[in-house]
């Protein structure tokens, strides 16, 4: 693709990314044919090879509007373009930076700037959202069913901790994930004690940075992933092997600490380091001896790879091979690569696209009528669980289900 971007702007780090991206697309969209929302809208405009025209466009120095805001704000940004291009055009950068540049020419109402500050003030601590549910929970019964499925019922996992072991790792603790579905982090603890490996946790951990990341506060992100360096870099120092994610967004997010720090003198370094010993829960699980868990289990299982986990993380291999060695069977799906509309907070801002792709996606898991769906990132597991009666649950919680039945 040939760019006439302004030279002030081609002189920058992010022009000159943005110009090596554009140009390393050929047109060809293929990218359509694997694009949620291309295949719900059926608009050029809501593909990525319309929403990069429209990026080119305004960093050529066109006006942009409210609709251009719009079109980039539905993409859900699952990466699916990415697995699918031939030509490895990193759209999700490039997509950063166009939306970055759209809201300082056509700035949001003030009603949407306000909805994304509280929901980031009030989503990214761990403390309130627990606070949240737990005063929610007894009004659940009021609650229209799109809202009840935010307001899980506590863990019934029992978190038995390693004692005495001599391996440790640091479990990052989440914010939405602590306190909607707290069964995920009890899971992981017990099925690390089972392998003998103990768990600690920072205290001063803060949110990674995802949330405000893309809901148009990015200095605050950088705050929290500077902060998260500092706190575990001292749990690293006592011993731990790695920085233990269950969530695949906050995964993915951690994990790419090195690319948003990469120009500050005193974090990029030290980001490098610190994401290399990030490890979702399946990646790290893989490495072990599972076989001396001895477990059988009989429940027929599903298995739905958020998109974080596999267009980001490639997690669906390390996954499929931890439940496969365990003793679970693992039917493949219709359309796997396809988004089921969670998306972080997609779902609270265009409610029925996601509702279209959560319904889709749960036709194609419940063909084989599952006892349960499994996934691996919190967003997906609230979002599937408001349309379907089979219970939802993270797949590191089936593990622990069967440990527990196996203890008693």
């Amino acid at each position: 693709m040939q760019t006439e971007l302004p030279q002030d702007f081609l002189a920058s780090d992010r022009g000159q990314q943005a110009d090596r991206i554009l140009r390393s697309c050929v047109h060809c969209g293929f990218c359509n044919a694997t694009c949620p929302t291309y295949q719900v809208e059926g608009n050029e405009l809501d593909g990525p090879r319309g929403r990069i025209y429209l990026i080119k466009s305004m960093l050529e120095g066109n006006p942009a509007s409210e609709l251009t805001r719009e079109h980039l704000d539905r993409c859900l940004t699952c990466r699916a373009c990415e697995s699918t291009c031939p030509s490895g055009v990193q759209y999700h950068h490039l997509l950063a930076i166009g939306r970055d540049e759209v809201v300082k020419q056509a700035p949001r109402p003030l009603w949407q700037r306000l909805a994304r500050r509280v929901l980031v003030a009030i989503m990214s601590r761990r403390d309130w959202v627990k606070l949240l549910v737990a005063a929610g929970r007894p009004m659940r019964f009021l609650l229209p069913r799109f809202l009840k499925h935010y307001l899980s019922q506590p863990s019934t996992i029992e978190p038995t901790h390693a004692a005495g072991s001599a391996r440790k790792v640091v479990l990052a603790q989440g914010c939405v994930q602590a306190g909607m579905t707290p069964a995920t982090r009890d899971s992981v603890v017990a099925v690390l004690a089972a392998l003998d490996i103990a768990v600690a946790e920072a205290p001063a951990e803060q949110c990674c940075g995802a949330l405000a990341f893309h809901l148009d506060q990015p200095a605050s992100a950088l705050d929290q992933a500077r902060n998260n360096i500092d706190t575990w870099e001292q749990t690293l120092a006592d011993g731990a092997e790695a920085i233990i994610s269950s969530a695949s967004a906050c995964g993915l997010h951690l994990k790419e600490y090195p690319e948003l720090l990469k120009h500050d003198p005193d974090y990029a370094e030290r980001a490098i380091a610190l994401a290399d010993k990030v490890k979702d829960i399946s990646e790290y699980l893989v490495q072990q001896n599972l076989e001396q868990l001895q477990l059988e289990p009989a429940a027929k299982v599903i298995w739905h790879c958020p998109c974080t986990g596999q267009h980001g993380q490639n997690l669906d291999t390390p996954v499929r091979e931890v439940l496969t060695r365990l003793g679970f069977q693992l039917p493949q799906i219709r359309d796997a690569h396809l988004c089921c509309g969670s998306a972080g907070t997609y779902g609270l801002f265009y409610p029925e696209r996601a509702g279209v792709l959560r319904d889709r996606k749960l036709q194609a898991l419940q063909r084989s009528e599952p006892d349960l769906i499994a996934t691996a990132n919190v967003g997906c597991q609230l979002h599937l669980s408001g349309g379907t009666d089979v219970p939802v649950v993270h797949w590191i919680e089936l593990v622990a289900r069967e440990l527990q039945a196996k203890l008693h």
